[in-house]
Order: structure tokens, then C-alpha cells, then sequence
């Protein structure tokens, strides 16, 4: 016997890419351009880190992560955005931000809401593991559209209120994958205020807060704190994969109010796998640097240029506000991934993997999602092979 409610998945968006190219052969040198896989370098002291510390692998770290590093991520939290958190009870380590947006579902959304099922809002296309927490607690997804209609982001605010009334938690990403849009500080307000109305907690998925072309986007909990709304109101999300280059340190934090985090440290002490000590001794140390920020937000900078240069005359090109995706449009994803793959070797993930078909269509059908990740003379070797292949004349 296996469980029901996971047999309508798809397949997860990378092994359906392979099942969609990998019988064929690529059509010039491999540019992988799928994975949002930073490539830049990493401090070059975090090896150090880890050797200085490499005796504490003969323990077992705290759950909720190190007094030190909780204090760290309070410190950044507050150099940031301005807000005052507790370390002790307001701040909890992941192992990867995708742990924690899993089990955030797991540890706050009820068995019901207004009596009914509970209701779990999410934008359209979207981070994969936002629906299936989702279906794991017994929650009912809703897909709402995020796309040029309404600035690439979702507009909760537009729902039924009988759906607005059952939602117990609301997901959002912001900097926005795959598209790269910011919710600004009017986004948050109305939001926020939406779910102080209808009684929701907000999901804030900000892992790309720190890849940015002009303003440093402003942040949900930020906002709440401004607006005077319930502590407990929002939860942040952040993580050293992209900020830091270092995706394989699997490490993040989950922010919030007391009533909330505590929840979440509960469901890690049961299920949790935290992050290994010497591997919090470094999360520690780069929360607490900027310098290495300040110079991989000027290479994605350069990037972003060299994109605007490369599709500017593309007719619906998007300039990512931030992040490091391009969001492409195309007649159908999946034809131009294939195309481009067999004529270019450009390897490129089709927006239809990150979305999710409603009565309305699927959202991403019409974009491919272009990770800018590699070195420069990579980078502009690729996209310039995907113009020539994809919008030439």
C-alpha cells in the first residue's frame, strides 16, 4: 500500500528535463543553464573554518542551531532590515531553506480552517515544494497566476473571500523565481494586511534578497514590524546558497514571531537534520560578512548588462529586477528547450516544470527559465547561442 495523495505528481522538474533531452545530442558545446547552481567563488577563509573546527564533527549539534550563529543571523537580520529578533526564540538554522519551507507548512497549518479544509495559496509558477507541503499537511493548493498581468507576482487579493477565509498559510517568493520581480513595500502592506483580515500566516521566501540590480528589496517581516501587525503574522525565509555561493553548505534560517518559531523547533526536534557544527562555525562567520555580498551582487550585476544587451530587442524580454534567472518568452517551452538543446547544446529548463496546469492554463508554458550563473565568457557564449537559435531573424 502506498499513500494517494502524492500520485498525481509530476515528475520533479530535472528528471523531466533529462526524459525531454537526454536521448538526443546536443548540438554544440554543453552550456548548462538550468540549475540555479551558484558559480562565483566563495570566501576562501570558510575552509579554514571548517578545518579550525573539524573536532566538533564528534558531536551532536543543537537542533535549532548554535547560540553564536543564531545570534549572527539576529545580527544580520537587524543590519538589514531594521528588525530586533530574540536569537533564543524568534530565530531557528536550517539544513537548506527547502527544509524549512516544507516543514513550516508541517509545524503551522491546521487540520482546519472556518471549519473546512484548510486552504494553502501559492504563486503560479513556483518553488516545487511550496505545493507539495501543501498536499502533505492535507491542505488544499491553490495555484494563483503570477505573470505579466499582475507584475509577476501573485494578487491574493483578488480570491474569493470564502477562499480567503480557509487559507491558513500563503506562500511568496520575493525576489520572485523564475521571474526575477520584487514585491515592494505597498506589495507587503496589502498583503499583510490582507492576511491580518482573513487570519493567514505569510511564507516569505527571500532567498534571493541578496542579488539585486538597483535597490536592495524590502523585506516582509520588515514591513510587518513597520505596519504594526501580529508578531506572528510573517515568516522569512533566507540562505547562504545564493547570497554566499554556497549551495552546498545547506544552510539557511526560518524567522518569525515566538509562538511560531517555537512550533517549528518542536517539529525539528522530532524530525529535524540540523546543520553539522563545524558547518555552523562557517554560517556563523559569512552571515557576519558583507564584503564577499557586496562583490557577487556587482558579477550578477555585470550579468544582468550583458543580458539587457543580448535580448534588449526581443520583443517581451523582462530585465530581472533581481535574482539570477532570465525568464524568456517563447511560443512553448518545451519545443524551444528541445531546439535549442539539439541545434545549440544550451541546456535550459522549460517555464511549464515550475508551474502548474489550472482551468486556466499553465503559466510558464510560454517562457524558459535561464540560470545566470556560470563565468562571464560562459554566460555570454550561451545566451548569445540562445538568441541566435531562438529569436534570430
Amino acid at each position: 500500500m502506498f499513500p494517494e495523495r502524492f500520485s498525481n505528481l509530476p515528475a520533479y522538474a530535472f528528471p523531466r528535463l533529462r526524459s525531454l533531452l537526454d536521448a538526443h545530442s546536443p548540438g554544440g558545446p554543453v552550456a548548462h543553464m538550468t540549475i540555479g547552481e551558484p558559480k562565483h567563488a566563495f570566501p576562501d577563509w570558510i575552509t579554514e573554518i571548517i578545518v579550525g573546527n573539524a573536532h566538533e564533527f564528534g558531536k551532536y549539534p543543537p537542533n535549532e542551531g548554535s547560540p553564536e550563529l543564531c545570534a549572527a543571523i539576529a545580527a544580520w537580520v537587524r543590519q538589514r532590515y531594521g528588525v530586533a529578533l530574540n536569537p533564543d526564540t524568534d530565530v531557528m538554522t536550517l539544513n537548506g531553506t527547502r527544509e524549512g519551507l516544507y516543514n513550516a507548512a508541517m509545524a503551522l497549518c491546521p487540520e482546519e480552517k472556518a471549519g473546512k479544509k484548510p486552504v494553502i495559496l501559492m504563486p503560479n509558477p513556483f518553488y516545487q515544494v511550496y505545493m507539495v507541503a501543501a498536499i502533505s499537511v492535507g491542505a488544499e493548493p491553490v495555484f494563483v497566476p503570477a505573470t505579466a498581468a499582475t507584475g509577476h507576482l501573485p494578487d491574493y487579493t483578488r480570491l474569493p473571500a470564502e477562499v480567503l477565509d480557509r487559507t491558513a498559510l500563503a506562500y511568496i517568493c520575493s525576489p520572485a523565481n523564475p521571474q526575477g520581480a520584487v514585491a515592494d513595500r505597498s506589495y507587503w502592506q496589502h498583503l499583510i494586511a490582507l492576511a491580518e483580515k482573513h487570519d493567514f500566516r505569510i511564507l516569505a521566501d527571500e532567498c534571493y534578497s541578496e542579488i539585486y540590480r538597483d535597490a536592495a528589496p524590502v523585506g516582509a517581516l520588515q514591513v510587518a514590524r513597520e505596519t504594526g501587525a501580529d508578531p506572528e503574522r510573517v515568516v522569512i525565509f533566507h540562505s547562504l546558497s545564493k547570497r554566499s555561493n554556497l549551495p552546498g553548505l545547506r544552510s539557511g534560517f526560518v524567522a518569525g514571531g515566538p509562538q511560531s518559531i517555537a512550533r517549528i523547533r518542536q517539529l525539528r526536534a522530532y524530525a529535524g537534520a540540523p546543520l553539522p557544527l563545524p558547518l555552523q562555525r562557517v554560517a556563523e562567520k559569512v552571515w557576519a560578512d558583507e564584503t564577499h555580498v557586496v562583490e557577487n551582487r556587482r558579477l550578477y550585476q555585470d550579468k544582468y548588462a550583458v543580458a539587457d544587451r543580448i535580448f534588449g530587442d526581443v520583443p517581451g524580454y523582462l530585465p530581472p529586477e533581481a535574482g539570477f534567472f532570465l525568464w524568456l518568452p517563447v511560443k512553448d517551452g518545451e519545443a524551444a528547450a528541445l531546439k535549442l538543446w539539439t541545434e545549440t547544446g544550451v541546456r535550459v529548463l522549460p517555464g511549464a516544470y515550475l508551474s502548474r496546469a489550472t482551468q486556466d492554463g499553465t503559466p510558464g508554458a510560454g517562457h524558459i527559465r535561464v540560470a545566470m550563473v556560470a563565468p562571464m565568457d560562459e554566460l555570454k557564449d550561451g545566451l548569445g547561442r540562445l538568441r541566435d537559435c531562438l529569436y534570430g531573424d
